[in-house]
């Protein structure tokens, strides 16, 4: 992507930093168009869904690569953490590390900072099309609503993501030309309730029959009810979730070719690549896209990011040979042999938790999920692999093609990075154009209409009726083979145990608990599992001030939350290099330096609980 203007402001440049564009008729390749003639490259329907395409385009970015940013998300949250052992990150000890002016968009370090950049390169793009939505003749009412519904869902999926990670944040609802430094902070609330009435327009007029990976009248619901829960319009959610599901049912009989695999079952073939490109699969909404040999594609690399390191060198036999390698020996037939293409070359970088791992799956009601660790053929351990170096087939090793067995000596950094389970498969994509499979190109789904009974069940779960909401989870439940709920069993721990069990990997993990800490905050429900504990919006963040790393509960449901069900943070747990620490003001996330000093006509805010949160002012109103 081309840069057209060089700008004298970083802070801008998080802002406007990339040209508009449009797409050739593969529209994962926009094509670049002139910065300088806006009134031609918008001046009619393909132009405007050129600029939208790119704001479809980059939501991929999220889950795809090394590293990729949705990692930062799952991390900061209690199902993982982050397992790259071999150095300090900011996502380790956050007390000391997680700064404004640390390197917050950085493949090695942590993607906080790329969550604000992207942002609101997406909110430019859709305002460019908002702002110019008059400028063209359109031949039909409902085709121009179309689009300008399309920019109005990709403006409030950003605003959405922004104002759960950092809070109060700049409102921009024009185009912006010409550099710009004289930025304010906006009340959150007003921002949202600003989005809501976007995405009805969006829910109105967006149509629901897309190709894969455009924007549908079903994904605008999906945010709509999301925001509509967090401003407390719980109805509204509920009715919204009751229209989706019914236009798009669960998949709950085996489809596409790899229902005649071995030791497969239905939550493989939902989250198989051949599912995700299926049109018959009537639950996937949204995707992003990536298909294999097509210019502008990309791999996502699950594989390499939520396996275990099972090639490190430190993964010794009982008798303390190395035990694996990426090839096979010469001549080895044994598929299960064959680590890289059998599990993919993992390293560790997304360690989950004993809480996602073991505690949500219970034997009671869980023995028979698809799901879940009982079943291993959707779940793989490190003891269900087998060493295959080489060098053991070799030397006549009795350890060659035998299960691992972990090893007495293993240091804690191995310990976290190279043995854990895992589930395989959703994580598992195919990747035969690399030597090393990491993880290949494929759709990934970003809303399904499991979602959205999850969804429907917590807001029921809001307006105290555990009946429907029981009855809403077990739609999903019930479908993975799972045992079915009572109303007597729900709470919101309930309800966050479902989500973990069915969206690991898609959901915004982080987010959706900054979500439910607004509602408690909001609302001031009894939150049931912390002792009927009751949040409020005033303090969310904590007292901030000089000594602000506070560990007290009661603060924030984000926080209790996460220190429950985590076992890493806060409980001791070091390496060479960190101990994983947290504290009530990481609910948000602080604003990049950058953003706030080269902003010098305007006052950008910093989040409570981080170095120069004392200058704040109160925020602006959305007008």
């Amino acid at each position: 992507m081309k840069r057209n203007i060089l700008y004298k402001s970083l802070f801008f440049f998080s802002f406007v930093a990339l040209t508009l564009a449009a797409c050739k008729k593969d529209w994962l390749t926009p094509k670049p168009l002139s910065f300088y003639e806006p009134g031609i490259a918008l001046s009619d329907m393909q132009g405007m869904y050129s600029a939208i395409t790119t704001c479809e385009r980059n939501m991929r970015h999220e889950y795809f690569g090394d590293a990729s940013p949705i990692l930062t998300e799952i991390i900061q949250s209690d199902v993982a953490v982050e397992g790259s052992t071999d150095k300090a990150g900011p996502q380790m000890d956050m007390d000391i590390s997680l700064m404004p002016d640390a390197k917050l968009n950085d493949a090695n370090t942590t993607k906080v900072g790329w969550y604000w950049y992207e942002g609101y390169k997406g909110i430019k793009y859709a305002n460019s099309v908002i702002a110019r939505i008059d400028n063209v003749n359109f031949t039909k009412e409902s085709d121009k609503n179309a689009v300008l519904g399309s920019a109005y869902f990709h403006r409030a999926y950003r605003y959405f993501k922004l104002t759960h990670q950092f809070g109060d944040v700049p409102f921009i609802g024009d185009e912006i030309s010409e550099p710009k430094y004289d930025f304010y902070s906006h009340d959150k609330w007003s921002i949202l309730e600003k989005m809501k009435k976007d995405l009805e327009f969006a829910y109105q007029w967006v149509p629901d029959k897309v190709d894969r990976g455009r924007t549908s009248k079903s994904a605008c619901g999906v945010l709509l009810m999301k925001v509509s829960m967090v401003l407390g319009d719980f109805d509204r959610a509920i009715q919204v979730g009751k229209e989706i599901v019914a236009a798009h049912p669960l998949m709950k009989v085996r489809f596409t070719t790899n229902k005649s695999k071995p030791n497969t079952n239905l939550m493989f073939d939902l989250h198989s690549v051949e599912a995700k490109l299926d049109m018959s699969n009537t639950e996937g909404l949204m995707y992003v896209v990536a298909y294999p040999e097509i210019t502008g594609s990309d791999r996502i690399q699950t594989m390499r990011n939520a396996v275990p390191f099972w090639n490190s060198g430190n993964v010794k036999t009982p008798d303390g040979k190395t035990g694996t390698n990426v090839d096979p020996a010469a001549g080895e037939t044994d598929p299960e042999l064959n680590l890289n293409k059998t599990y993919g070359r993992g390293i560790g970088r997304l360690r989950s938790t004993w809480y996602f791992t073991n505690e949500i799956w219970r034997a009671d009601k869980e023995a028979t999920d698809m799901r879940g660790i009982f079943n291993h053929d959707s779940w793989k351990r490190m003891e269900d692999l087998k060493y295959n170096h080489p060098d053991l087939k070799k030397n006549n090793s009795p350890w060659y093609g035998k299960n691992m067995v972990k090893p007495v000596s293993m240091s804690v950094e191995d310990t976290i990075r190279c043995w854990y389970p895992w589930p395989h498969y959703k994580v598992f994509v195919p990747d035969p154009l690399q030597t090393q499979w990491a993880g290949g190109e494929t759709p990934w789904y970003i809303y399904r209409s499991a979602e959205v009974y999850l969804l429907l069940a917590e807001a029921y779960y809001w307006k105290n009726q555990p009946a429907d909401a029981a009855t809403a989870l077990n739609e999903v439940r019930t479908r993975a083979g799972a045992s079915p709920l009572t109303a007597a069993d729900i709470n919101i721990g309930e309800i966050l145990d479902e989500r973990a069990r069915e969206l690991y990997y898609e959901e915004n993990r982080h987010i959706e608990l900054v979500r439910i800490s607004y509602i408690y905050a909001k609302t001031g429900k009894p939150c049931e599992i912390f002792g009927g504990h009751v949040y409020n919006l005033n303090n969310i963040s904590g007292p901030g001030g000089t000594n602000s790393n506070i560990k007290q509960t009661g603060i924030n449901f984000w926080y209790d939350r996460v220190v429950s069900k985590n076992n890493f943070y806060n409980k001791g747990v070091k390496h060479k290099w960190a101990e994983y620490k947290i504290s009530v003001h990481h609910i948000l996330w602080p604003v990049p330096s950058t953003v706030i000093t080269t902003n010098i006509k305007g006052l950008i805010n910093q989040n409570i609980g981080y170095p120069g949160a004392e200058k704040n002012v109160p925020p602006l109103k959305v007008e």
